[in-house]
């Protein structure tokens, strides 16, 4: 048991990068949670680990394989409705000022990783995933991924390339920027306001003609089936959650992965509906809503913090 303080000296020291890359990795937090500790676990069992100089490196090497197992796992199970990534809370409400300054903020800065960017990773290959997130968020040479993946090193040059080239062709963004984050307040706002006026007009405007809606109920609750697309059906269909929530619900805009996103608490009323909900969208250039994404899955939602939830009248 002598190497154990040093295992968990590093395991600690380690943690947090760890968990960013495998919830970019899996883009699912309870996922995360699990692989890190599940490296944790493989540290203590393995007498060689003991014996390693770089206990890190060991680590990222097994949560980088443990993540693609992973997703290797969940594309082979058949997903009940459309799959959307976790969000994950940044601990401030979408207009509040942080009093902390310094490093420790510039680094969690710098650990954001937008919700756009999750979706796009989701398009890559597993192996691809890691060789970008390997490369551009932990910095590793080429010939420490080809080290980590089990490939050559000119294959890892040529996914990387790929990777790249796929996620700026669809315009994510790994970061979201303050300008975007006050379009996606100020779209939210005014959605909820037209939402609990039932103003369908409001909405008309606020919507980009080509906006679709999608929801993730993982299945545990009623979701839409496939992704709503078209200004009169996303408005019917927001309207009508709207007024069956309404009475019951209470909503806040915090910030979540960057940006704006509303989170939702429901005294549910029937056994598929969902108690806990957050609701983001995507902006174009004018600040209209041309996606919005409806989070309900309860494992989606283990990194955002609720409150409780209205008691009945």
């Amino acid at each position: 048991m002598s190497g154990l303080p040093a295992i968990e000296k590093a395991f600690r020291a380690s943690e947090r990068r760890l968990w960013g890359l495998c919830y970019r990795m899996t883009g699912v937090a309870a996922d995360a949670d699990e692989i890190v500790q599940e490296s944790f676990a493989k540290a203590l069992e393995s007498t060689a680990v003991l014996a390693s100089a770089d206990l890190e490196r060991w680590l990222v090497r097994v949560v980088t394989n443990l993540s693609i197992d992973c997703l290797r796992k969940r594309r082979r199970r058949r997903y009940s409705g459309p799959w959307l990534p976790s969000p994950h809370e940044d601990g401030l409400p979408a207009d509040a000022t942080d009093p902390r300054d310094g490093a420790e903020r510039r680094y969690e800065r710098a650990e954001q990783v937008s919700y756009a960017f999750l979706v796009a990773l989701e398009a890559l290959t597993p192996r691809s995933r890691a060789v970008l997130l390997l490369t551009d968020v932990l910095d590793c040479p080429a010939a420490e991924v080809a080290s980590i993946l089990g490939i050559r090193e000119g294959n890892v040059r040529v996914l990387h390339h790929r990777a790249r080239r796929a996620l700026e062709a669809a315009g994510a963004s790994a970061s979201v920027s303050p300008d975007v984050l006050a379009r996606q307040r100020g779209a939210l706002e005014r959605l909820v306001l037209c939402m609990m006026q039932q103003d369908g007009v409001g909405m008309e405007k606020l919507l980009a003609d080509s906006v679709r809606s999608i929801t993730d109920g993982g299945g545990v609750y009623t979701a839409l089936r496939e992704p709503l697309a078209g200004k009169p059906a996303v408005i019917r269909f927001h309207l009508e959650v709207a007024r069956r929530r309404a009475p019951i619900s209470t909503s806040e805009i915090r910030v979540v992965n960057g940006a704006a996103a509303l989170v939702v608490v429901t005294r549910p009323l029937r056994s598929r509906m969902s108690p806990r909900l957050v609701l983001r969208c995507e902006v174009d250039a004018d600040g209209r809503i041309r996606e919005l994404h409806t989070i309900l899955a309860p494992r989606k939602l283990t990194a955002v913090r609720f409150g409780e939830p209205p008691r009945a009248v």
